[in-house]
């Protein structure tokens, strides 16, 4: 199936949707507002994934598998351990491509605000001292300048494992914002 825009029509509602895109543009965002219109539950997975400290929870995997066995669920498409599961199970993928000087933007205003306000995230975990931008090369402004071009790479091998899932396209916030009230809005449900 092509790759869909802003304007396609969905050929059906969607029960279980993955949102990818690079670190910070903003998929969460997009995920919780897919959830709201679908009424689906959103799972954050960063909130499975990280636990204390920023350490991988041991039961990352298996909260994972328990959520996706239900019938609908969004959440965002990431960690290289669950991708393949959850693009197995999917009836849609949106990917959030925006320009990288976009996203660059966007992820060091995150950081910025949260690290400022000490803002808890998941399991207790705050943002790092600004300071570890230069000297931890994982740190998510680094991390996110890094990987920004594997998305395409792994929405292209997705697409040929599993031609028959559509994947909308979507490369500004604003086109996003016409999927939400246009095409996802006005899918109607999958026949059984």
């Amino acid at each position: 199936m092509p790759h869909l825009d802003a304007a396609d029509p969905l050929p059906c509602r969607p029960r279980r949707v993955l949102v990818a895109g690079t670190s910070g543009a903003g998929k969460t965002t997009l995920a919780s507002r897919i959830a709201t219109a679908l009424q689906a539950p959103h799972i954050e997975i960063d909130g499975l994934f990280h636990g204390p400290s920023w350490t991988r929870r041991p039961s990352f995997e298996d909260d994972v598998h328990r959520f996706s066995a239900g019938p609908s669920w969004v959440t965002e498409w990431q960690y290289r351990a669950v991708r393949t599961h959850l693009a197995d199970l999917a009836d849609l993928v949106v990917w959030l491509d925006l320009p990288k000087i976009t996203v660059m933007r966007q992820v060091i205003r995150r950081t910025v605000v949260r690290r400022l306000r000490r803002q808890q995230l998941w399991n207790g975990n705050v943002e790092p001292p600004l300071r570890t931008l230069l000297t931890d090369p994982e740190h998510i402004v680094r991390w996110a300048w890094n990987t920004h071009p594997q998305t395409a790479s792994r929405i292209e091998a997705l697409a040929a494992r599993r031609p028959d899932l559509p994947v909308v396209h979507l490369r500004s916030h604003a086109a996003a914002h016409r999927w939400l009230l246009g095409p996802l809005r006005e899918a109607q449900p999958c026949e059984s």
